[in-house]
């Protein structure tokens, strides 16, 4: 017996009354997505199937009902666990968004959450991330939404989270990889030379390559590339044209931009513009 085709879809909201929080509501089976990272926080719900994906370099299984966490900056991957593939729903909230609330949870004040598990099983939160989703697409209502948002992630903060280590403990490497890091957000749309990265970082280009992998994951032309996506995301969210925002974020062309689009997002730039709630 063959497996029933899922119907494939991706569709992006932006929830206006909380900022512009993304949220995704979306379908897959054949779709695989390539590594990337988000700017934001993803806390997912599965709702039918199982995904498998990458993070935090091991392999995770989250199946119906259970939620995925994924950090900010964290590189990851998706793709169905089963034949018969997942559907899911997801929010993006910022390390801003996330800061303000964990104020009243962690002794460190600024800074952001971490979410040591990537896969967690709590039917409690995960009946409260349903009616949360349920809301957010319905018009109006800001007051229950902010107050149902707020509550749920101060539960998953409360439950599931823990406070970051602060800068100043980092290694020296992983340091010199984040000035590094910080360059590129700040001009995506540029060419960078490894040459001058290394002077950047006070390494040689052999071993910023090595430290750089090591702390995010990526080769530094792979996180260009996330970079460029993340400016694009904010390009689009403005209402930019898709042809002139490839061109603004250094990709060669449209079909190149939407080629890597497609890779880390699961939908299209047209796709991803298509809801503004």
């Amino acid at each position: 017996m063959h497996a029933i085709k899922r119907l494939e879809f991706a569709d992006y909201h932006h929830v206006q009354e909380l900022g512009g929080l993304e949220m995704l509501r979306a379908s897959y089976q054949q779709t695989q997505f390539s590594k990337h990272t988000h700017a934001g926080y993803c806390i997912g719900l599965i709702d039918e199937g199982a995904q498998a994906f990458l993070r935090t370099g091991s392999q995770h299984i989250a199946p119906q009902g259970d939620i995925i966490l994924v950090n900010a900056d964290e590189v990851h991957t998706g793709s169905s666990a089963v034949e018969t593939g997942w559907r899911y729903r997801a929010i993006y909230p910022t390390p801003e968004m996330m800061q303000d609330i964990s104020r009243d949870f962690f002794r460190e004040t600024g800074t952001a959450p971490w979410f040591p598990q990537a896969v967690v099983h709590d039917e409690g939160l995960a009946e409260q991330l349903r009616l949360l989703f349920d809301l957010l697409l319905q018009p109006q209502n800001a007051l229950f939404k902010q107050s149902l948002y707020i509550s749920t992630l101060a539960y998953l903060l409360s439950r599931h989270g823990q406070s970051r280590k602060s800068l100043q403990a980092l290694p020296e490497a992983q340091r010199k990889v984040l000035l590094v890091q910080e360059l590129l957000a700040s001009a995506p749309e540029q060419e960078h030379q490894l040459a001058d990265l290394a002077v950047l970082a006070g390494l040689s280009p052999w071993h910023l390559l090595r430290q750089f992998k090591k702390y995010t994951g990526l080769p530094p032309h792979a996180w260009l590339v996330q970079c460029r996506l993340r400016k694009s995301l904010e390009l689009l969210k403005q209402g930019q044209d898709i042809a002139l925002t490839a061109q603004l974020c250094g990709f060669s062309d449209q079909s190149h931009f939407t080629r890597h689009f497609k890779k880390a997002l699961g939908c299209t730039p047209a796709q991803y513009t298509a809801h503004k709630s």
